[in-house]
């Protein structure tokens, strides 16, 4: 391994508390290999508790256009450094002292796998939300999976110049984009081997319905230039299908249809029993079923919406380009 060189590439928006706990785990990684970090980040200026992380790490700070997309800060970040390997972590994400020590020897003692990641763990005061975020994380662990978050990150440069780093035309999604281009070079494992904690996963239901409908803008561009697996289309059209049959249901109430009405809350109700189940399961049982039931409610409309927003998005776009 002492001929390996990693990189850690951090794209920063917004509260610095998050980035520093970032910084300290990178800082506190038990792994001897040689590494350094690059910061892209698009605040102004960065507090002297963040800049002092020099003194423990090999850390470059790039300050980038607040317009830029979160692929673009990461290609820009691997644009300024030569490292034989690559980290791509979220601002907010704190690494387990032997994410590096364990994942690195991983990726390099298996030909077969292109791209590793470390499984997702409950912070100690994890409110249900986040339990429920963790719980679907986890769904595959040591295993092969055919899409890993763009949060903790290990791949080989070579890989990386492969596909062509990540997409810059798209504002979130990004990561499934990626990484799917990725896993035409090998597997993408998920690992229980290391962890890390979201620490800024979503903690209440509003926030997490505002965020899902900015992510669900771009789920129809992620599509255009890649295979889309069958087990993925399910993503795409159960949202819709589930929000829009009730709201189907309501209408028909209103209008005294009752028939009608039953037909449609049916409809939406088996498929919206069926992930509730699932992810119940998942969970071990732990976390309850209202809890579960809450976090879909709010889900599939966002989801939705956010969906109806990137269509309009799209069209306007291409008008644009016309």
């Amino acid at each position: 391994m002492s001929d390996y060189h990693v990189s850690f590439v951090v794209p920063h928006k917004g509260r610095e508390a998050f980035l520093q706990k970032t910084l300290a785990s990178v800082a506190a990684q038990t792994s001897s290999v040689a590494k350094d970090v690059v910061v892209i980040t698009q605040n102004k200026t960065l507090l002297p508790q963040t800049t002092a992380y020099a003194g423990e790490l090999d850390l470059r700070i790039i300050y980038a256009a607040p317009e830029l997309t979160i692929s673009a800060l990461r290609n820009q970040g691997v644009a300024a450094v030569t490292s034989t390997h690559l980290a791509f972590l979220d601002a907010d994400i704190a690494l387990s002292p032997n994410w590096l020590e364990q994942l690195l020897p991983m990726l390099e003692g298996r030909e077969d796998i292109a791209l590793i990641s470390a499984m997702q763990v409950n912070d100690e005061r994890a409110p249900p939300l986040e339990r429920i975020r963790t719980a679907l994380s986890n769904a595959s662990v040591d295993s092969s999976v055919d899409f890993l978050p763009g949060r903790n990150l290990l791949l080989r440069r070579t890989i990386y110049e492969a596909v062509g780093g990540f997409p810059e035309h798209l504002m979130t999604c990004e990561d499934y984009y990626f990484t799917d281009k990725v896993s035409e070079h090998g597997r993408l494992w998920y690992s229980g081997q290391a962890s890390y904690i979201h620490l800024g996963e979503d903690k209440a239901l509003g926030e997490m319905f505002s965020k899902e409908i900015w992510r669900g803008q771009s789920n129809l561009q992620s599509m255009a230039g890649r295979h889309i697996r069958i087990n993925e289309w399910p993503s795409f059209f159960i949202p819709p299908w589930i929000t829009l049959l009730t709201l189907t249901a309501v209408a028909m109430l209103l209008t005294a249809q009752w028939a009608l009405a039953l037909c449609a809350f049916l409809l939406a109700l088996l498929p919206f029993s069926a992930y509730v189940t699932r992810l119940y399961v998942l969970a071990d049982r732990r976390i309850a079923l209202g809890h579960i039931a809450a976090f879909y409610g709010y889900y599939f409309p966002a989801r939705t919406w956010g969906t109806i927003l990137g269509v309009f998005k799209t069209m306007g776009n291409n008008l644009h380009d016309h």
